[in-house]
């Protein structure tokens, strides 16, 4: 039997382990999670199906970007379409890459009144972009530490 046969058989079974270790389903979850609805919601920037974009715009950010605040979502858009790619590509940068934007997000946020409670569920989110991307560290590209 080559080496190359006997050592199919354990790599198998590792990869039943990981599967049953449940930091790897964390990882899993949160990765599935964040390349999926990034992309979703910056989708939905250029149809506004969801919500209407641009009232979530502070307007100091508005008088900042050229153009109207529906061009300002169409970059937003491209934006979080690109970050869910990288989390699915590459987790341990894409994941730090939505942690930073939904910092933006939430300084956005707190500055459009009544838009607070918007703020602190992207506050959660933030913790869990920056969970996946310690997970990440652990579990993405076959080196576990």
């Amino acid at each position: 039997m080559s080496s190359a046969t006997a050592s199919t058989p354990s790599a198998a079974a590792s990869r039943r382990g990981q599967f049953a270790d449940p930091g790897y389903q964390a990882f899993v979850i949160l990765r599935t999670a964040f390349t999926v609805a990034p992309i979703l919601f910056g989708l939905d920037k250029f149809a506004n199906l969801l919500v209407d974009w641009p009232a979530y715009l502070a307007p100091w950010i508005n008088d900042l970007v050229p153009g109207s605040a529906q061009a300002a979502m169409y970059a937003v858009g491209v934006i979080e379409v690109v970050a869910g790619i990288a989390v699915a590509l590459a987790p341990r940068f894409g994941a730090w890459l939505v942690a930073a934007w939904l910092a933006g997000i939430i300084v956005n946020l707190l500055t459009i009144p009544d838009y607070y409670d918007i703020a602190l569920r992207d506050f959660g989110l933030l913790l869990a972009a920056v969970a996946l991307a310690r997970l990440a560290a652990r579990y993405h590209g076959g080196r576990e530490r």
